[in-house]
């Protein structure tokens, strides 16, 4: 039976979305529960970010796999280092009485700190995709002489702040207008005049879209309105995608032979995952797409870029939403339900603060250099692995 019971890493959420951003203190403890007392040659705890994409690919008899990484920062704490092995750049942790971990363990459960802060960067958002992630991840691990080594992980959910530059971009009304000339089973023309008012979105808000329609055809049509997003993966001069429709609505329908101003508000889900555009491997974007259906006639369409941006990390410099009366349209409707996307993970409820054996001061408030060491009086052990289990609830 292996003398090591268990090994986990755990971190602490500072928000209910447990959510993480640039500059932020995770603070956690990685948790060696021993049956028997035992060596341990290194045990230390890594903070990276890291972008990867990979599919494959036929081509005649032959299979091309591509692949691409990008990495972001790498940073790693020692608790005990191998004597062995020298490393250099790399923190060593020490105890509570400012002491080196000891090396041997004895039976028990042993709760080691450990604080890191998220470099200031422009680094995208933490994402997973059909053919590529973007990760910002905990990893622990323990080596011993003669033994597998054993490793834990705990992801980190990551929300970009909004780059201060394209934060007028994003404020920029969008127009686009269409006609299309009726054939075979229709006569006349149809015409649309659509504006948004702006292009950044935040999720869980709302999204006003105003458009001018001239029905000139011998049939009604029905304003429709359709939220898609586009993922691209990026490697080896490939690109590969995926698109997926989120949303679609229907407006009321036009009668022939007559112009009727129209206005929808649509509700961007509050779970919509944001829009990633500053990664070089990976891309998540989104199209508003507006059209006109028209029966037995291809359907004139407007597409508009647009950007989600995540709730909490929403631009405090943004202005107000334009009304519409300043498009000249008249007051818009109610908003429509939002749909299902992706969410960061729940926070557990035993990660709501560190464990009461660890009888340390408080993390600091105030930033520390990336990588900054946990206070001393952090480290503690359990008498027994059942004392760990109830300490740590």
């Amino acid at each position: 039976m292996d003398n090591i019971k268990s090994l986990e890493v755990t971190y602490n959420p500072i928000n209910e979305r447990n959510t993480f951003t640039n500059g932020d203190l995770i603070s956690g403890q990685v948790t060696v529960k021993v049956r028997k007392e035992t060596q341990i040659k290194s045990l230390f705890i890594k903070f990276c970010a890291k972008a990867k994409v990979l599919w494959s690919e036929r081509h005649g008899n032959h299979t091309v796999v591509y692949h691409a990484k990008e990495r972001y920062f790498n940073s790693k704490h020692y608790f005990i280092q191998d004597k062995n092995v020298r490393v250099d750049n790399q923190t060593l942790l020490r105890n509570q009485y400012r002491e080196i971990y000891s090396s041997v363990v004895a039976p028990g459960c042993h709760v080691y700190p450990f604080i890191f802060q998220i470099p200031f960067g422009n680094f995208p958002s933490s994402f997973r995709g059909p053919y590529g992630k973007i990760i910002y991840q905990l990893k622990a691990k323990l080596s011993r002489s003669m033994r597998i080594a054993k490793k834990n992980l705990a992801d980190i959910y990551f929300v970009s702040r909004p780059n201060p530059n394209s934060v007028r971009l994003m404020m920029i009304p969008q127009h686009g207008t269409k006609t299309k000339k009726m054939k075979v089973f229709n006569s006349g023309s149809v015409s649309m005049d659509v504006k948004i008012e702006k292009s950044g979105f935040v999720q869980g808000k709302r999204m006003k879209v105003m458009a001018i329609v001239q029905n000139n055809s011998s049939r009604e049509i029905k304003p429709k309105y359709c939220v898609c997003v586009i993922q691209n993966f990026f490697a080896n001069g490939r690109r590969k995608f995926f698109i997926q429709k989120i949303l679609k609505e229907v407006g009321e329908p036009i009668p022939p032979s007559s112009r009727e101003t129209v206005t929808r508000v649509i509700t961007i889900p509050r779970d919509m995952e944001p829009s990633i555009l500053n990664c070089n491997i990976i891309k998540v974007e989104y199209r508003l797409r507006v059209y006109l259906n028209v029966k037995y006639a291809s359907d004139p369409e407007i597409n508009f870029p647009i950007i989600i941006l995540p709730a909490s990390q929403a631009p405090s410099t943004a202005s107000a939403p334009r009304g519409p009366t300043d498009f000249g349209f008249e007051p818009f409707g109610n908003p429509n339900p939002p749909v299902r996307g992706m969410k960061p993970p729940a926070p557990a409820a035993r990660h709501s603060k560190p464990p009461a054996a660890s009888s340390g001061p408080p993390v600091p408030a105030v930033r520390q250099p990336f990588g900054a060491q946990p206070p001393h009086g952090a480290h503690a052990m359990c008498s027994s692995v059942t004392d760990c289990e109830t300490t740590l609830l």
